[in-house]
């Protein structure tokens, strides 16, 4: 048998391929969502590029490209006369305060609305949650050096005018660096809709009903999901489905099949940052361990004509006291804060207004006591005791540790001044020379093997609840119990802890 070419092949067909092969190279090279057709950029455009930054006004001699942004003050980083549309947008802090990627809010306003289209903590916004920072690299979110220089590329159009602001709700300044680039245009087509952004929390998920994501009302198309959650409990939290009603419907037409599965991954979540879907954070499924991951609707969007309504189930695995599995499938009270993006026509639903900043955080960060505060009373049985400077901390600084191998001890005594349920939580860091450690309360062990490597520097808490300890002073004892086979050391970063009655 012969096989006949099959040139010359139809026009439409050639067409055809020539489109699937422009966006195929435009992912491999990590395009923008506007500029996927590498064809077009041989056509000339009929714009204006712009750029709003934080460049010092006297550019030809100052080097201080930064604004210095004081608790409680709103900074307009940009007011932009359109129309026009923001292609990019990047950003980096250097803040004193834990947690303060979660302490500083992001709003954005477009043409003449009193309502901002976005709001958002500035970390969520840009696909990491609990405060921390962490490394994304998606298509339209990338945040490069262990997640400190935050990158957007979602399309921004704006018939009329654009503002955007950052509003520091923290205790202490900060110092912000940022670049806004953006194009002005003869006109917006016809048929353009305005982004959107919109966080949400429930601490602990509300018994009984799913977690809202989003509750829209308009004509327009759902584009992301940013999901994070902080385990109450041991065992796998996300065993609930995805649900999407649109224009009003009381059952929903796209269900999902759990929530690893809605976020591209399967039997649980790992670390993965993809150019659609990924998990900067998943540290486990253990009591207050911590998981963030993102979903963009970029090929696949979500349209509506009247409204969008998403949901998701707060199921999972529930243990009995004895630690043995009660349920694989049953309601968890963990808590869930996220972050929905679309697109839609004006006028908006008013956005849900956010939590008061600290209500926000895992842990109130006001509260710790800093290891360098203390660092005369930290005894190592051998191993230098540095303190260091790092960005995310409290005070910018840690205590680091580096024993030389396993057995060796780091040690402080705490006072526990609290009748009833305490918790208590060592405020650590992870990185790619961190070991393994166990943690001791006196003679109750609190936590074996805690694994501190990452292949990026960043912030990890370890809480733990103490129920029916006597009023006292206690000795905390962290163990080196050897390091992870990827890790270049055994190190421990120590920024300090907390302790609040509960």
């Amino acid at each position: 048998m012969s096989l006949k070419p099959m040139w010359p092949l139809p026009l439409k067909a050639v067409q055809l391929a020539g489109a699937l092969l422009s966006v195929a190279l435009a992912v491999a090279l990590e395009q923008p969502a506007r500029g996927t057709d590498l064809g077009q950029l041989a056509q000339l455009r009929d714009e204006k590029t712009q750029r709003a930054s934080s460049c010092n006004p006297d550019w030809r001699n100052g080097s201080r490209d930064s604004v210095v942004v004081q608790p409680g003050e709103t900074f307009t980083f940009a007011d932009l006369t359109g129309p026009g549309e923001i292609r990019h947008i990047w950003l980096t802090i250097a803040a004193k305060e834990r947690g303060y990627s979660r302490l500083l809010s992001l709003r954005a306003y477009w043409d003449d609305e009193k309502e901002p289209s976005v709001l958002a903590p500035l970390g969520d916004f840009f696909a990491v949650g609990h405060g921390v920072d962490a490394p994304v690299d998606s298509l339209v979110v990338k945040n490069s050096t262990d997640g400190r220089g935050r990158n957007s590329y979602w399309p921004m159009p704006f018939a009329k005018r654009a503002r955007l602001q950052l509003t520091n709700e923290g205790t202490t300044e900060i110092i912000f660096f940022y670049i806004v680039d953006w194009a002005l245009l003869p006109s917006l087509p016809a048929n353009t809709a305005y982004f959107h952004a919109s966080y949400r929390q429930e601490f602990p998920a509300t018994s009984g009903t799913n977690y809202l994501i989003a509750d829209i009302a308009g004509r327009g198309h759902y584009v992301g999901t940013l999901l994070s959650c902080r385990q109450i409990g041991a065992g796998w939290w996300g065993e609930g489905d995805d649900f999407f009603f649109i224009d009003g419907a009381k059952e929903p037409q796209i269900r999902g099949t759990g929530t690893e599965d809605y976020f591209g991954q399967s039997w649980g979540l790992t670390p993965d940052r993809g150019l659609y879907f990924g998990a900067p954070i998943a540290d486990g499924n253990m009591p207050y361990g911590r998981s963030s991951a993102y979903r963009w609707h970029i090929p696949d969007p979500v349209c509506f004509e009247q409204s969008l309504k998403v949901e998701i189930e707060h199921k999972g695995e529930v243990t009995n006291p004895n630690g043995t599995i009660r349920s694989g499938f049953e309601e968890r009270p963990d808590e869930l804060s996220s972050v929905a993006f679309w697109y839609q026509t004006e006028p908006h639903k008013p956005l849900s207004k956010l939590p008061s900043a600290y209500l926000r955080l895992d842990c109130d960060y006001r509260k710790t006591v800093q290891a360098e505060s203390i660092i005369k009373s930290l005894k190592a049985t051998k191993g230098a005791l540095t303190a260091e400077k790092r960005g995310g901390l409290s005070n910018w600084q840690q205590v680091v540790w580096r024993p030389t191998g396993a057995g060796e001890e780091l040690s402080f005594p705490i006072k526990i001044d609290s009748k009833g349920r305490l918790r208590l939580t060592l405020l650590m860091s992870v990185g790619p020379d961190y070991g393994s450690f166990n943690v001791s309360l006196g003679n109750v062990r609190l936590a074996q093997r805690i694994d501190l490597y990452n292949p990026f520097y960043g912030n990890r808490d370890l809480p733990f609840d103490l129920a029916g300890m006597a009023e006292g002073t206690y000795t905390v004892r962290i163990r080196n119990a050897g390091k992870n086979p990827m890790s270049s050391g055994y190190n421990l970063g120590f920024d300090g802890y907390v302790s609040e009655a509960q």
